[in-house]
């Protein structure tokens, strides 16, 4: 079993950065590869970014590729995602999730998941 829990979100301007906070605890989080996810009003849950075990791997959706930074700290148990030039299509709920095997990008490939934060991005 293995917890976690978002911090971060808020309201921000088109153009601003957002740092968003993932911290696991229970069964030993580096064994397990990191992700974030969102979903926006009406929407299908998406995937955001993904982190391997160790760090060395990263994915990233189309949409937020060379904006959002995905990056891990095993002894600090987080993972954290930078936002960078925020665009009013970033607004939704997001979560951070775990999971093992395979770094993919779909949502049923990861077995953990927190309660999400909200980011909201005005025009």
């Amino acid at each position: 079993q293995v917890q976690l829990v978002e911090s971060g979100g808020g309201l921000v301007q088109a153009g601003g950065s957002l740092r968003l906070s993932c911290a696991a605890s229970g069964r030993t989080f580096s064994d397990y590869h990191g992700g974030w996810f969102r979903q926006a009003p009406g929407k299908e849950r998406e995937f955001v970014a993904a982190v391997s075990w160790n760090g060395r791997s990263t994915l990233y959706a189309d949409s937020v590729k060379g904006r959002f930074t995905i990056s891990r700290d095993n002894n600090k148990s987080t993972v954290d995602l930078q936002m960078n030039s925020l665009k009013p299509e970033d607004t939704a709920v997001y979560y951070c999730a775990a999971g093992s095997g395979i770094l993919t990008t779909y949502t049923y490939r990861y077995t953990y998941w927190g309660q999400g934060t909200q980011v909201t991005v005005s025009s």
